[in-house]
């Protein structure tokens, strides 16, 4: 596999990183999970402009050359590079080398990586709740950083019990979150997510299924607190990410849900995307 290493499209296998390097040492990095078809990026714009104010919310240097123009080119040159027309790329931006906590400096390296797009849609998909540790509910846990190991520790607690998914809640053990992907819950025709102030990723997928939904007058969208005694009481619930689009989820421990809104919407945003 070929990677784009700050412009350079080298081999996966020859790109020497240091040991000082700030994403490994502090999780001093955020990421972008972006989905391409047919050598589209989707939703490029709203990965750009989300990935430039966290490098502002992190007090990182934004290089002059750093425009849409030029954060679509490198994904695309690294897409060609691989031979690649359908991807999911990971475009990572760390602080370079320097100092311990505190950054000798806030310049930045970038690295983009393609992979074959694999998508896996599920007509069973069963979740539970991960209340282990919990996300805190603050501006930081919205970020899209390297800073993920709750998330693999609930990964490791799915795969031991058999499940698709899990919720991660936050401190206030308020729904937060699944595992990779932003949660809605479906009552009647309102549709509620947990809004950014619980700590949830502001997920792309998120924005624009909001945006589609503020539109449709068959659905009432809402921000608010959610309680997980509401998993029970919903008719439906479905994850999304930049990814999949969106997965319906089946069951929750003895409840079990419909699928009709999220076949709807997944229709609706297949739509949205050809137009993106």
């Amino acid at each position: 596999m070929m990677i784009n290493y700050n412009g350079n499209i080298v081999s996966k296998n020859r790109t020497e990183i240091s040991v000082d390097n700030r994403a490994f040492k502090y999780g001093d990095a955020l990421f972008e999970t972006i989905k391409i078809v047919n050598s589209k990026i989707i939703f490029g714009e709203d990965h750009y402009f989300r990935l430039m104010a966290s490098i502002r919310m992190l007090r990182m240097k934004i290089p002059m050359e750093f425009t849409l123009e030029f954060f679509e080119n490198e994904i695309l040159k690294t897409i060609v590079s691989n031979k690649l027309t359908d991807a999911r790329i990971r475009f990572s931006i760390f602080r370079q080398d320097g100092g311990l906590y505190l950054p000798e400096n806030n310049a930045i390296n970038y690295l983009i990586e393609a992979h074959e797009l694999i998508i896996s849609l599920k007509n069973e998909y069963e979740i539970d709740l991960f209340k282990d540790y919990y996300v805190y509910s603050g501006m930081l846990s919205t970020l899209k950083t390297n800073n993920r190991i709750l998330n693999v520790v609930a990964s490791i607690y799915v795969d031991e019990n058999g499940l698709d998914n899990c919720i991660l809640l936050n401190e206030k053990k308020h729904i937060t979150e699944a595992l990779n992907a932003n949660i809605f819950l479906v009552k009647d025709n309102q549709i509620v997510t947990p809004s950014l102030s619980e700590g949830c990723l502001k997920g792309i997928m998120r924005k624009n299924i909001i945006a589609m939904l503020h539109k449709d007058s068959n659905y009432e969208i809402i921000e608010r607190e959610i309680s997980p005694f509401e998993l029970q009481k919903v008719d439906e619930i479905f994850l999304s990410n930049s990814i999949i689009g969106i997965q319906a989820v089946t069951k929750y421990r003895k409840k079990t849900y419909s699928t009709i809104v999220s076949t709807d919407l997944q229709n609706k945003l297949k739509i949205l995307m050809r137009m993106n």
